[in-house]
């Protein structure tokens, strides 16, 4: 494991390389899903660039003022692009402000670097803008882009890229990461790992936020209780979940990754779960539901997902999820 990174050891080379042989790219595109450790990668990686006391090639010593401020995101070099509080995408003058920045010669790090995090969240002018920084980046400037996957951006903004494609990370090395780097002990790190579908940051935020696992108990225990109730019930419930938005996205990822492990039981298959401390209750909705009405709930979840991730009216959308949910 390189750069204190869990798992993406293949990247972490490559990038080590890119550094210490002077074959540094103008441009990367860091893809996967969320949590998956893009961003980490690509702080890490800017680290390694701008380190003003490197350990050797390509290896920062994360304790000079460089690497504390660009691990903070507040390095006065780095710039940091993503979708503004109370806005959906970025904005063209986003981009115009951070080439501005980038015109500059760099304040004192070697290299001037522009993070773009969720860059398919840019509307298509803030994309194409940042099209000519990329056909003509300004020298000791480098671009990091982050994206769901490449597919999601515009081709020409793919083809000027680096594209480090990262993939889920499996449950025996998150586990051990989680050991090593955060002190977690076995049984809480397999918890963990299972409970992150592959993806290292959001077991990190499981551990670091510990009243975000309660709150899953509590959500998966109020998904029973509204299969068993009536639509009275599940309207009076919904309609205060439905004011917290950000709530409402949890509960939805909390109660699809649920589901998918009812479904795995129901169909027979011997993929381990991914809550395997939930086996009882995933044990007796097996026992009550056919694969086939499992597939439908699972859909139905993820259809107002993705409703929500167009903006469709939240109250609308679970309002709409209640009816379809079935009853016990």
């Amino acid at each position: 494991m390189g750069w204190d990174i869990i798992g993406h050891d293949w990247a972490v080379k490559m990038l080590k390389e890119h550094t210490a042989q002077g074959r540094l790219r103008h441009a990367y595109l860091f893809t996967g899903p969320s949590g998956v450790g893009r961003r980490t990668l690509a702080l890490r990686f800017t680290q390694a660039v701008n380190c003003l006391e490197p350990l050797s090639p390509g290896e920062p010593c994360f304790s000079c003022r460089a690497c504390n401020l660009i691990d903070s995101m507040a390095h006065p070099d780095l710039s940091v692009v993503q979708t503004e509080e109370g806005s959906s995408e970025i904005r063209i003058h986003q981009i115009r402000d951070v080439q501005h920045n980038l015109s500059l010669t760099p304040f004192e790090a070697r290299f001037r670097v522009a993070l773009f995090l969720r860059f398919e969240e840019a509307n298509p002018f803030a994309a194409s803008a940042l099209l000519k920084t990329l056909e003509e980046p300004p020298p000791q400037v480098i671009l990091m882009l982050t994206a769901e996957s490449s597919e999601r951006l515009l081709p020409t903004i793919v083809s000027r890229c680096e594209v480090i494609r990262l993939r889920p990370i499996p449950v025996d090395i998150i586990s051990q990461g989680l050991i090593d780097f955060h002190g977690v002990s076995h049984d809480q790190a397999q918890l963990l790992a299972h409970l992150s579908d592959g993806r290292p940051g959001q077991a990190i935020d499981w551990h670091r936020q510990p009243e975000k696992l309660e709150l899953r108990q509590t959500l998966i225990e109020d998904l029973i209780n509204l299969l068993k109730g009536g639509r009275i019930d599940r309207f009076a419930y919904i309609q205060s979940l439905a004011d917290d938005k950000e709530k409402l996205h949890l509960a939805l990822h909390i109660w699809i990754s649920f589901w998918r492990d009812v479904l795995l039981r129901t169909s027979g298959a011997s993929t381990p779960l991914t809550n395997p401390d939930l086996s009882e209750m995933i044990d007796m909705l097996v026992s009550r539901m056919s694969l086939e009405r499992v597939w439908l709930v699972l859909s139905k979840l993820n259809h107002t997902s993705h409703m929500l991730e167009r903006n469709i009216n939240a109250r609308l959308a679970a309002e709409v999820l209640m009816l379809d949910l079935p009853q016990l």
